[in-house]
């Protein structure tokens, strides 16, 4: 009954908005995704920290203005999609610039893997797609049945089909061998698919289902980006990445998925608030080992400056490096025990006195707070991050322990 009820306000609510022209639409998207920068802080903090980990920004107005700009897209996104569930001619808003070399491989009757992101509407690709060509979709399907059989008879109003990611494999053969297209967004953090990749100088985890299925079914893959511009959207094709049969089937997946995210890539950064910076992309473990208070893919250190505190933790930092494999990590250690070796794969900052601790760094979404400098909690969830942690929290949350080694690892960790 609570999913039906929320269906119906949803549909209420947005129903007045499919009645506006894609402009006016699109002005209201704007203002309400502004508002929504201001009162998501989770959300807006990931963007912000995500955004400045990407390094496509130098300044702090920068970061927060690419970040507004994906609120705002993302808002008119939603909007959306009551505007979609009317529209009869997808062609009047949604143009591919380039379809013959897609059109042609199709006409021979081979597939084609359509590989895509978060970018602008990503909802206008499958629409677009599915309306001159046959076509299947990988979707995961969300809690509310409702709304989601709604959400899908917007997708499959042209004619496609949209399949579950437990028999996207399956589906994805069958829809390849039968000359249909399969689209796969695939820049979705996926620490459990066993397969990770640079995305914008970080490794992310990554679905290799596109370029798998590729090369079982000697089918390319191609790169399907979106922009938004004047109230219309445009899709670009990629030229396509052919899976080369002769070399050994992993060493072409790692190739086919590396050139297919740095397209992606090469596109978002020539449009950064249009692509979904809120989601977490660099995601590097799944639930089963951290606990999620402390599941975050950057952090800070904050080292003491007393010789004999700073010697016990940083003798377990290694700890800690263990407990966060592929994480960014930055050290901030006084100035007086500069010259000590810690961990060999970390950022390393150095203070002088202790509001040097007080980096104006956007990356940081969990700080450790090991100086226990006062101000340090308000000023870094005031920035981006999430948690503020001193060793004291950690040594409460673990309970009785023989050594540090252990405190982190019960406090942070489940039990194994």
């Amino acid at each position: 009954m609570k999913h039906l009820i929320n269906y119906l306000f949803i549909r209420g609510i947005t129903f007045p908005f499919s009645l506006l022209p894609f402009p006016v639409l699109h002005f209201l998207g704007k203002r309400l995704g502004s508002v929504a920068y201001f009162l998501m802080p989770r959300f807006r903090k990931r963007a912000l920290s995500n955004i400045a980990l990407a390094a496509i920004a130098h300044t702090h107005a920068e970061i927060r203005h690419i970040a507004r700009l994906s609120f705002q897209n993302l808002m008119i996104t939603c909007l959306e999609y009551s505007k979609f569930a009317r529209q009869k001619k997808i062609e009047k808003i949604v143009t591919c610039r380039n379809p013959e070399e897609a059109n042609a491989i199709m006409g021979q009757g081979k597939g084609v893997i359509f590989f895509c992101g978060h970018q602008s509407n990503w909802e206008v690709l499958f629409l677009e797609g599915t309306s001159r060509m046959p076509g299947v979709a990988i979707g995961r399907p969300i809690k509310n049945h409702y709304l989601y059989q709604w959400i899908l008879s917007i997708r499959e109003k042209y004619g496609g089909k949209i399949v579950n990611p437990k028999s996207a494999i399956k589906e994805g053969l069958r829809a390849l061998k039968n000359g249909a297209f399969l689209g796969i967004v695939g820049d979705q953090g996926m620490p459990d698919s066993g397969y990770a990749s640079p995305f914008f100088g970080r490794t992310a985890w990554t679905s290799p289902i596109p370029a798998l299925l590729a090369y079982r079914t000697g089918v390319p893959i191609i790169v399907a980006t979106t922009t938004r511009s004047s109230g219309k959207y445009y899709i670009d094709y990629s030229p396509p990445i052919w899976p080369d049969l002769a070399e050994s089937m992993e060493r072409e997946i790692d190739r086919m998925m590396r050139l297919s995210l740095k397209l992606l890539e090469e596109s978002i950064r020539k449009n950064p608030g249009e692509w979904l910076w809120q989601h977490n992309r660099w995601k590097q473990q799944t639930r089963e080992k951290l606990k999620s208070k402390f599941r975050y893919d950057s952090l800070c250190i904050l080292m003491p400056s007393d010789q004999e505190r700073f010697n016990a933790i940083a003798s377990n930092l290694h700890t800690l490096r263990t407990i966060y494999p592929r994480e960014f990590i930055a050290l901030v250690i006084p100035k007086a025990f500069a010259h000590i070796p810690l961990l060999p794969d970390v950022e390393v900052h150095i203070y002088n006195i202790p509001d040097e601790m007080l980096l104006h760094d956007l990356r940081f979404k969990l700080i450790f707070n090991f100086a226990d400098h006062p101000k340090a909690k308000s000023h870094y969830m005031h920035l981006s991050a999430f948690e503020v942690i001193t060793l004291s929290d950690l040594e409460h949350l673990a309970g009785p322990c023989h050594n540090l080694s252990e405190t982190f690892t019960r406090a942070l960790c489940y039990a194994s």
